[in-house]
């Protein structure tokens, strides 16, 4: 009887091995290959790209785990493990190892934000105790039951100023109320330069100091009652609202998000300041890791340090890296500055660094000089008439850059960027608002 059983058991293991060690069919396998493979093109052509739809995957995992788990022993389905292994790690992204180096310039403008913030609070309180403002701005003063005159001159500071929410063109000028109708209400004046010289001193603020800010901000407005006038607030839209009594302010400072005090000043060139705006040049430039570009700059190295000057906050380096030609208008000009916001702000919310592949070298006008194919049929005296009848070389290179967040994944795919230079001069970006 244990000869038998003994025999039994070895049977059961014989069998057992079998079924393991059986081989895949071999049409399983071909179609698990084909999905990977679609899969891995898929994968190829995201360029590291995190937030891609991938067709293939679901097919080309399904198979290959159900393979795995019935043919765990086949070397074919061994390799197409390892291959899906490798996939499903690129499917999920690029990834790279972001060192204190690449954020150095996050605390640099967080130091330098405690400095510039600081120095407005004190300001600011310092400006509410030298002006006197009302004690109580609201409910404001009825005009029928109070002397006018006692009130024109007298400052005012305001909170929460709904800008551009509450902006409105009125019947006496252009306005921006505050205030409800059982409180009454106040009209800070935006004609003349006032507003404009200290709201254009926030957005200078927000390009040099802190693009974090955004454009959603909340307002506190110092400034002095100049009239009283009849107006409605709403006037510019659809429900027409009743005409009130207002009174008219004329704004001195802007306070904004209890960070950057934006002062007008009628003397200053720009019509207005924030308080340590005189400083930010000096405390930034300890910062520069980079401070020019070198005439013998390639295109690869000519894209880090664009990328440096916008991470550091160096606009003039920002413009010596660009193009000459974009910036020979107003418009042009206008760009740049615009752009350059753009880029700031994508530095503080959506990635920390960004890694540049070598670039791609082509002359789109005139002779080329480096083609080794072509000069090799041409002698000296050919290659010279070449040179003239094309006029001057112009050469463009192409450089794809992909970008990382704080936590080392990458940001989208890869941004084609496009640099210029004509003869044998310097190279230039072109295509400066391309994204990273």
């Amino acid at each position: 009887m244990r000869y038998k059983l003994s025999a039994l058991f070895l049977s059961l293991t014989l069998a057992a091995s079998s079924v393991l060690a059986a081989e895949a069919p071999f049409v399983d396998v071909d179609k698990a290959r084909y999905f990977l493979k679609e899969f891995e093109k898929e994968i190829e052509r995201a360029h590291g790209a995190s937030n891609t739809r991938y067709f293939h995957k679901q097919d080309a995992l399904t198979r290959i785990k159900k393979l795995n788990q019935e043919y765990p022993d086949d070397p074919r389905v061994q390799e197409l493990m390892k291959r899906a292994s490798i996939a499903v790690q690129k499917s999920m992204g690029g990834f790279k190892e972001i060192t204190p180096e690449m954020v150095a310039y996050k605390s640099n403008e967080a130091q330098m934000r405690q400095r510039i913030k600081g120095l407005n609070e004190e300001q600011w309180k310092k400006q509410l105790r030298d002006k006197s403002p009302l004690p109580k701005p609201f409910p404001a003063a009825v005009p029928e039951e109070v002397t006018i005159s006692d009130y024109i001159g007298r400052y005012v500071a305001l909170d929460d100023v709904k800008y551009p929410a509450n902006q409105f063109m009125g019947g006496s000028g252009e306005y921006i109320w505050v205030g409800k109708p059982s409180s009454g209400y106040y009209f800070i004046s935006m004609d003349g330069r006032a507003w404009a010289g200290a709201y254009e001193a926030v957005r200078r603020y927000r390009s040099m100091v802190d693009a974090s800010i955004g454009d959603n901000l909340s307002f506190r407005i110092l400034g002095r009652i100049t009239d009283l006038v009849k107006e409605s607030p709403d006037a510019s839209s659809e429900k027409k609202s009743a005409y009130v009594w207002g009174w008219i302010v004329q704004p001195e400072m802007i306070y904004a998000n209890d960070t950057v005090l934006a002062v007008y000043d009628s003397k200053n060139e720009k019509s207005g300041y924030f308080v340590g705006e005189d400083q930010v040049d000096r405390i930034k430039e300890s910062w520069y890791t980079v401070k020019s570009v070198p005439d013998n700059v390639d295109p690869k190295t000519l894209m880090e340090i664009f990328a440096t000057a916008i991470k550091e906050k160096n606009y003039q380096l920002y413009l010596e890296c660009i193009y000459p030609e974009r910036s020979k208008t107003d418009t042009g000009s206008s760009l740049l500055r615009y752009h350059w916001d753009l880029h700031q702000a994508r530095y503080q919310n959506e990635y920390v660094y960004a890694e540049f592949d070598e670039p791609q070298i082509t002359v789109i006008k005139g002779f080329d000089d480096s083609n080794d194919l072509d000069t090799y049929f041409l002698d000296a005296k050919q290659r010279e008439q070449m040179n003239k009848m094309g006029g001057q070389k112009e050469e463009m290179a192409i450089v794809l850059s992909r970008a990382y967040d704080e936590n080392g994944r990458q940001v989208g795919s890869k941004n084609r960027h496009e640099l210029r230079r004509k003869g044998n001069g310097r190279w230039y970006v072109n295509t400066y608002d391309v994204r990273f």
